[in-house]
């Protein structure tokens, strides 16, 4: 036992008036009765132990009112006061403990105004307009991007966002108070730009909000085009180079064959000439296709019918029960991808008895998915198969698969690639069930 804890202090006043009790008592019967010397010590001692615990407990009185008001003042968010009275006793440890507590609560609250201070120099600097609605249709929070693309720079915060909407020109004004995300273009000064929203919906203290992002995407798709025409461009040149520099040679090859009268050896030549020719024509042919490529025309599809006719292209074994419900998409635009793909697999060098197509009803979607076994797809090149122009065939064109993607997703589908276990390639379409 501490002698300056609560415990050491209670001990010491007990003992100091029992010993004065003790003392009084002894003194007093010395002139009076035992019994009447000990009921007097107690009227004596009464008055003065009371005084002596009111005078103890007064300290602790008024520590434990600086203690209640300084928990209000931290549940109010106040906490800059500190208690200072030197103590060595329980209540010392407490008021060390009330201050460490407000010291470790004022640097919390400073790096978190710091950080939200941070965070809120970010989002206001960030070229990408950021909008807060909550439940009410109303605008809680808007960055200076936001400001400057839908209010003119004005302050937004507690405007109804639909009559904001309107004020907007109507391509913009659609996008906003649609709850989808995509892309859309808007006249701003004379000039198009082209804009990418999306939206979110999240709950903040209890109640539903909205966060739209509206990024401005019109230069960095403008160095996107610059960089695919470059590669178009390059691609082209290179096929019209392969194929240009045997045509001249054996152009001139032929010229000097008909000087010297050899026109029996010219038909080879011809020939040549003419496959690398169809060639070319095949090849620009392909690109045509790929640019003019027609929105789908969605019709009803009979699955046996339809699986029939892809047979007779490329052999294949069905893997997967028939959908009892009639498709919904371009026939020929679908047959058209499934044609190559049926022809990739069985060139890709495996057994043409083990290329599948394989089919799955998920929800509102069909999942058709061609199947090889031959070598598979190294990670860059799964990374790389679906962008136009890329090809891993010497003779290829690169728009294949990109043709196909295009294909899948005009019908609100997708497509994907991913390498089998045991080796081979899986590429799976995912076409909705209805229109």
């Amino acid at each position: 036992m501490r002698f300056f804890s609560l415990e050491g202090k209670l001990a010491a006043l007990l003992a100091a008036a029992l010993i004065a009790g003790c003392a009084v008592t002894t003194l007093l019967a010395l002139w009076l009765p035992s019994w009447f010397a000990a009921a007097l010590a107690v009227a004596v001692l009464v008055v003065p132990v009371l005084l002596l615990a009111h005078a103890a407990a007064k300290p602790v009185q008024s520590l434990m009112r600086a203690l209640s008001g300084g928990v209000a003042r931290y549940r109010d968010g106040d906490f800059s006061t500190s208690l200072v009275e030197a103590r060595r006793d329980e209540f010392g440890e407490l008021i060390a403990a009330h201050n460490e507590l407000g010291r470790v609560l004022r640097e919390q609250r400073q790096n978190l105004i710091e950080r939200e201070l941070l965070l809120d120099t970010m989002v206001q600097n960030s070229p990408t307009a950021l909008v807060l609605i909550d439940a009410a249709q109303r605008v809680v929070y808007a960055n200076l991007a936001a400001r400057a693309l839908l209010n003119d720079g004005r302050v937004m915060n507690g405007m109804a966002f639909a009559e904001l909407a309107e004020g907007c020109p109507p391509v913009l004004c659609g996008a906003l108070v649609g709850h989808q995300d995509g892309l859309f273009s808007v006249d701003i000064d004379g000039e198009a730009e082209t804009f990418h929203l999306a939206q979110k919906t999240f709950r903040l203290h209890g109640r539903e909000h909205r966060m739209l992002l509206i990024k401005r995407l019109t230069r960095e798709m403008s160095r996107q085009e610059v960089q695919t025409w470059k590669k178009v461009i390059r691609v082209i040149s290179h096929e019209l180079n392969n194929s240009l520099a045997p045509i001249s040679s054996l152009a001139h090859s032929g010229r000097e064959l008909a000087r010297r009268g050899a026109t029996e050896k010219l038909a080879p030549v011809f020939d040549t000439i003419e496959g690398r020719a169809r060639h070319l024509h095949g090849f620009i042919g392909g690109y045509a296709e790929f640019a003019k490529l027609p929105q789908p025309r969605i019709e009803n599809v009979a699955w046996a019918k339809f699986f029939d006719g892809l047979a007779q292209q490329y052999p294949f074994r069905l893997v997967g029960a028939m959908p009892k419900q009639a498709g919904a998409f371009d026939r020929a635009q679908v047959e058209q991808v499934l044609i190559n793909l049926l022809k990739n697999a069985h060139e890709a060098g495996g057994s043409g008895d083990e290329v599948e197509l394989a089919l799955a009803e998920r929800g509102n979607d069909v999942r058709i998915e061609v199947r090889d076994r031959g070598s598979g797809m190294s990670e860059t090149v799964l990374a790389s198969a679906l962008l136009p122009f890329y090809s891993t065939k010497r003779s290829g064109t690169g728009l294949g698969l990109a043709l196909a993607r295009e294909i899948v997703e005009a019908h609100g589908g997708r497509i994907a690639l991913a390498n089998r276990d045991g080796g081979g390639l899986a590429v799976s379409l995912t076409l909705p069930r209805s229109a």
